[in-house]
């Protein structure tokens, strides 16, 4: 009853707890957080320092007594209690300008495909752990389909490829429900590790993962480029110890990411063999779409419509189609009643 009379002061909250980062869409207001999901930790005092873009400032250049942990791994919480404070650091961000008293919002968070019933539950608890009256737990694709305006509900198929930070899930979708799908623990943080790795083996430079990612962002690509293109990058020699600069190219980036790159693509053909007649024949009409990071990657929609025969879009801000979906969801309670994975009962 309490729990009632103090959501009437509280904006209802949809969230994309990503590998790497956190959106928050507050009802009313839109998107008002989205922040690297990262924690700084003094563990010798086991106190919070910094949570978000903070945090990820910190990466890499802490003394020992200071931990920077993303509390997620492959879109699975690694590690609960973290998790909890940051949920609920970002909902009294997301409340700080609203009622004095503490906020008990319903809570829409996209979960994997793939996720156990453990790791339902832990989200699921982190979230009313950190002030949630009530939590929904959406599939990430399918609030990735509803934030790109795709028709889920229809008798007609929708295929979607949301490539995170932590996992990659192709999904099939129709009349409200995923009819096929293939989840792979590997997406924008697999193309990372590649370069650093091929840094590492081609010039014994090593560099680290924001580096890594801006070299990804600024040259690389899933297929030739019309003009090449070079970066220089810092980084420790690992003979000397010394700082060192190198040029790399994008041919060579995007080489060392096509193993990657060519499992996801081998993924998605087989999530067609594995799909009903009917409904690849829809796909074939109306096309593949791709959310999340990484189908910003330059060509990759190319890639795979050259692969698989079938036109291929990117969603229109694809790195904010799931969040924006969970707001969807809060708004049409009808929709989010037929889609969700679990509910929990109202206390």
């Amino acid at each position: 009853m309490l729990k009632k009379f103090f959501g009437k002061f509280s904006h209802d909250l949809g969230i994309d707890l990503g590998t790497k980062n956190t959106l928050v869409y507050l009802q009313d207001k839109g998107i008002v957080i989205n922040e690297p999901t990262v924690v700084a930790v003094n563990i010798k005092t086991d106190e919070i320092l910094a949570i978000g873009e903070e945090a990820r400032k910190m990466l890499g250049k802490t003394p020992a007594h200071i931990q920077v942990v993303k509390p997620l791994v492959d879109g699975v919480i690694s590690d609960f209690e973290i998790t909890e404070k940051m949920l609920k650091y970002f909902i009294d961000k997301a409340h700080k300008d609203g009622f004095m008293l503490a906020p008990k919002p319903r809570v829409v968070i996209g979960i994997p495909l793939d996720i156990t019933e453990v790791e339902k539950k832990a989200v699921e608890d982190a979230a009313r752990a950190a002030g949630a009256r009530r939590v929904y737990l959406v599939e990430e694709s399918m609030a990735a389909a509803i934030g790109a305006r795709l028709p889920v509900t229809e008798p007609t198929a929708t295929m979607i490829v949301d490539i995170g930070g932590g996992t990659t899930e192709i999904a099939v979708i129709a009349l409200g429900g995923v009819v096929t799908y293939k989840a792979l623990r590997m997406a924008g943080n697999e193309l990372d590790n590649n370069i650093v790795q091929f840094v590492r083996e081609e010039y014994n430079v090593l560099i680290g993962e924001q580096t890594a990612e801006t070299i990804k962002m600024r040259i690389g690509s899933a297929t030739m480029l019309k003009e090449s293109m070079e970066l220089e990058v810092r980084g420790r020699d690992l003979l000397y110890g010394l700082p060192r600069s190198v040029k790399i190219s994008d041919s060579q980036v995007r080489e060392t990411m096509q193993r990657t790159i060519r499992q996801i693509i081998d993924s998605i053909k087989l999530t067609l063999e594995s799909t009903p007649p009917e409904l690849v024949a829809d796909i074939y009409e109306h096309g593949i779409v791709l959310t999340g990071g990484g189908a910003l990657l330059r060509g990759l929609d190319k890639e795979i419509a050259l692969e698989t025969r079938i036109p291929v879009r990117v969603a229109d801000d694809p790195l904010i189609s799931l969040v924006k979906g969970t707001g969807v969801l809060l708004e049409n309670q009808e929709l989010l009643d037929k889609v969700a994975v679990q509910n929990t009962d109202e206390l």
